[in-house]
């Protein structure tokens, strides 16, 4: 089946009673894209963390350095952001996300560029370093998270991203020819996110040019639901 498409976003409720209690399913119809004009951009707010430890080394740091490149080449003025690299210890390149202009876009990309493959996979605080407990009204909220997944603590990290997540969405790109993508999969699901992988570097511009168109327009934000009664 094909979901009715109007001009406007569409909204169902199916609700179902049994043994006792109310079970409802929403869903939710994005609005059909209207030809030859693109949806209104939100400002953005973009954490981006990349792995640079020792199981990176050799195609896959140069896959993961092209699509962060590619991503801080999305950014627009009005968005701010911030990357984080990890490995055996964790490196932000800014204390906070900054502004987007020619000044931190330039320390960003000088700072992608040097990026090296070595050292072990200390994953999680890379994950606290970019889900901090503030708040940014007025902004999309993204998280994107390029890795291969090479860690033994998938449980731990899923628990860390539910119980810090807050408003943002979790991103993640598989990288390499053999992803953890197990721990991928559910890091993107209990993010509110998606993920990606990347498997050849002759993918990397299609599959992140795909996902930033995604994720710099969002067909719907701040959805919320309200219950009679409470």
């Amino acid at each position: 089946w094909v979901p009715d498409v109007a001009a406007a976003p569409g909204a169902a409720v199916f609700a179902e009673h049994k043994i006792g209690k109310t079970y409802a399913l929403a869903m939710i119809v994005p609005p059909a894209p209207v030809p030859g004009s693109a949806l209104p951009r939100s400002p953005r707010e973009a954490v981006f963390i990349i792995d640079t430890s020792g199981s990176m080394e050799g195609t896959s740091i140069v896959q993961a350095k092209q699509a962060l490149q590619m991503a801080l080449d999305r950014l627009a003025p009005g968005d701010r952001f911030n990357v984080i690299e990890f490995n055996s210890v964790t490196k932000a390149l800014f204390g906070a996300p900054m502004p987007v202009d020619a000044g931190t876009l330039a320390r960003a990309r000088s700072f992608v560029s040097a990026l090296r493959a070595r050292g072990g996979t200390e994953m999680k605080p890379a994950l606290e370093a970019a889900l901090t407990r503030d708040e940014a009204p007025g902004f999309v909220r993204q998280v994107v998270f390029l890795t291969d997944g090479a860690v033994g603590n998938e449980g731990e990290l899923i628990h860390l991203i539910r119980e810090r997540l807050a408003d943002r969405r979790l991103f993640t790109i598989g990288i390499g020819s053999a992803p953890n993508s197990f721990f991928l999969g559910k890091a993107a699901q209990f993010g509110r996110g998606t993920f990606t992988f990347i498997g050849d570097v002759r993918e990397v511009a299609e599959k992140m040019g795909a996902l930033f168109t995604k994720l710099e327009s969002p067909v719907l934000t701040d959805i919320s639901i309200a219950f009679p009664g409470n």
